[in-house]
């Protein structure tokens, strides 16, 4: 428990987390907002979806929490810096890699499900106030959808040992040119890419070859997110500090 609290704080502790909180807050909200108010000057109901289209993209916040969870460990200059790297801290006050890092991730499931929960609540109150609509039985699926998300980030970053990367690959793909939708253009198997599959958790109408369950999406990413953090662990377990 004392170093799952000790990564809460040093979450806490972090700029680029609050930046990460913000986005996740406020992009979907926005969102939601200029596209019901445009579907209500149009006299027309929101689709089936509204909400938690833009909830889909408010996801870049928890894609940013879970990867500076763990590329702040390897800084050497800026918010945990001090001159020297975290990770040489971490590993004084917690020795067992293995612990370490199961604390690190449950700091980050604990604040990108808390995240989750704000954000779709202040969307969906925007979605009922303006449409007289929204689904909170779909809630669950947005939380397990952020969560596995930032712990699929977190999982590239521990292979790549850098944040750069995983950030330019996975907020491009999430909010400017999905590739993966691109890629079920040319082969159904594109669907079972994580996000795509994931997304069904929650979104209901999507233009695509094969329509996944939301249960069956849910463990095709669940599946994939285990297999990431396996291999990152192995790389964590096996490097230098």
């Amino acid at each position: 428990m004392r170093a799952y609290r000790g990564e809460l704080r040093k979450l806490g502790s972090l700029p680029s987390v609050w930046a990460a909180v913000a986005v996740g807050v406020l992009v979907p909200a926005a969102l939601t907002f200029l596209n019901a108010k445009s579907a209500v000057a149009a006299g027309r109901g929101g689709n089936a979806d509204v909400g938690f289209q833009e909830l889909a993209f408010g996801v870049v916040g928890a894609i940013i929490l879970g990867v500076v969870a763990v590329s702040s460990e390897y800084t050497t200059e800026g918010e945990n810096a001090g001159g020297g790297r975290q990770i040489a801290t971490s590993l004084t006050i917690v020795p067992s890699r293995g612990r370490l890092l199961i604390a690190k991730l449950a700091a980050v499931i604990t604040a990108v499900a808390a995240l989750a929960v704000v954000s779709s609540a202040i969307t969906l109150t925007t979605v009922e106030a303006l449409l007289d609509a929204g689904d909170l039985a779909r809630l669950p699926g947005v939380v397990l959808y952020w969560v596995l998300t930032a712990l699929f980030a977190s999982g590239l970053t521990l292979v790549t040992r850098n944040g750069i990367l995983p950030l330019v690959v996975l907020i491009l793909n999430t909010s400017v040119v999905t590739i993966t939708y691109l890629l079920t253009k040319l082969t159904p198997l594109a669907v079972y890419f994580p996000d795509l599959a994931g997304v069904r958790l929650f979104i209901r109408r999507m233009d695509l070859p094969v329509q996944l369950s939301p249960i069956t999406g849910g463990l095709v990413m669940t599946a994939w997110v285990a297999a990431l953090l396996t291999a990152g662990f192995l790389v964590f377990r096996g490097r230098d500090a």
